[in-house]
């Protein structure tokens, strides 16, 4: 069997969490939150200028209020199953979030879960460390998941028609558009089109890599 890369998007995916609302419910803007989210998933907005339009309502932000937001993001049920299958069937596994990297980490810990690459964004604190500046850094602001799964790809030694990636939103089409498969979790209506086929749960996830001979 060749070599495969599977990549997941993380909220909304992977995580039935959405971080950016949990932080947002810590200063009572988790309404606006969620509007701008799903203006950005519906393709209504671009995702670079939704994010950082979330992240400017989390100016303030204290860094406790902060780590208590990031533990209550939760993997769905089966995902970390899932990702435990992949690892031991030697398949790569990665992330690819605009979301933070503090909530990911902390979700997958959680779970005693691992993925070999993640790769996200962050939220900065001020120079005392005691609060968020209100500015999102990271390499999946401007940048797009299918760079990032390409490079991902070529790092890891895997042909791109061997990639799998799994999302949901309209900032995951572009790895969708260009992985071998394109599997879309419970898709966004501007999203479904491009996908090969559609789950919505992590067992239909494990269905279809096994009907795509990726599982045994």
């Amino acid at each position: 069997m060749s070599e495969t890369l599977v990549a997941f998007d993380f909220d909304g995916t992977l995580s039935d969490s959405e971080m950016t609302v949990l932080l947002g419910d810590r200063l009572d803007v988790a309404d606006e939150m969620a509007a701008i989210t799903e203006r950005a998933m519906n393709d209504e907005i671009g995702y670079a200028e939704s994010l950082r339009s979330r992240a400017a309502l989390l100016e303030g932000l204290s860094s406790d209020d902060a780590d208590a937001a990031y533990g209550n993001v939760e993997l769905r049920p089966g995902a970390a199953a899932l990702l435990e299958t992949l690892s031991e069937n030697g398949i790569t596994t990665a992330i690819l979030t605009g979301g933070f990297e503090r909530g990911v980490e902390a979700a997958l810990e959680r779970e005693g879960a691992s993925v070999d690459h993640i790769v996200s964004n962050w939220l900065p604190f001020d120079d005392a460390g005691t609060s968020l500046t209100g500015d999102v850094e990271g390499p999946l602001i401007e940048g797009t998941k299918d760079d990032a799964l390409t490079e991902l790809a070529v790092e890891t030694g895997v042909d791109l028609q061997d990639t799998v990636a799994i999302g949901d939103g309209a900032n995951d089409l572009p790895m969708l558009r260009v992985a071998g498969l394109a599997i879309g979790f419970d898709p966004k209506p501007a999203v479904e089109p491009h996908c090969d086929v559609v789950v919505t749960s992590m067992a239909d996830v494990r269905e279809e890599l096994r009907k795509s001979g990726i599982l045994e």
